[in-house]
């Protein structure tokens, strides 16, 4: 297992190291969440002080990917980066290209590195490039992927 902690502080110094405004109050101890089936990482914030938190499944892959979605949400604790916004986006390409991370809104098993941990329900694929979208769940854009668009525009249309 990674020593979660330990990369948590060496991507804390990167990001200060470009003037990324991470909050001070960030918990130095790294919670590894054993039942995480569909997410990787989150940031919780809790009277003041942010809490990180890693999939198990995280913790124990490459190191590079471990140290990577805690990039990810370390990027959360910047004023203004509660989300994927504008600001999370820069600052996210700003530690991209600094230090060769590939830190996205969002992340599959294949581009971490780690074995999908249960088969989707659901894939839904575009019309114009071909990108596919698996989903454990029902919701609207599984039942109405007609209603939405991939990011290059192109129509949605269910496969599975």
């Amino acid at each position: 297992m990674n020593d979660c902690d330990a990369l948590l502080r060496t991507v804390m110094a990167q990001a200060e190291a470009l003037g990324i405004p991470i909050s001070p109050e960030i918990d130095p101890h790294v919670a590894v969440n054993r039942r995480a089936a569909t997410r990787f990482g989150c940031c919780k914030l809790r009277g003041g002080r942010h809490w990180i938190e890693v999939a198990q499944r995280v913790a124990e892959g490459l190191e590079e990917s471990c140290r990577e979605t805690l990039a990810h949400e370390v990027l959360h604790t910047c004023p203004g980066c509660r989300d994927h916004g504008r600001r999370w986006k820069e600052y996210a390409g700003r530690m991209n290209a600094a230090y060769g991370y590939h830190i996205t809104r969002t992340s599959t098993n294949e581009e971490l590195g780690l074995a999908e941990q249960r088969p989707p329900k659901y894939i839904l694929r575009c019309t114009a490039c071909g990108a596919q979208f698996k989903r454990l769940r029902a919701s609207p854009l599984t039942r109405h992927p007609e209603r939405y668009r991939c990011r290059c525009g192109g129509r949605l249309e269910r496969i599975l």
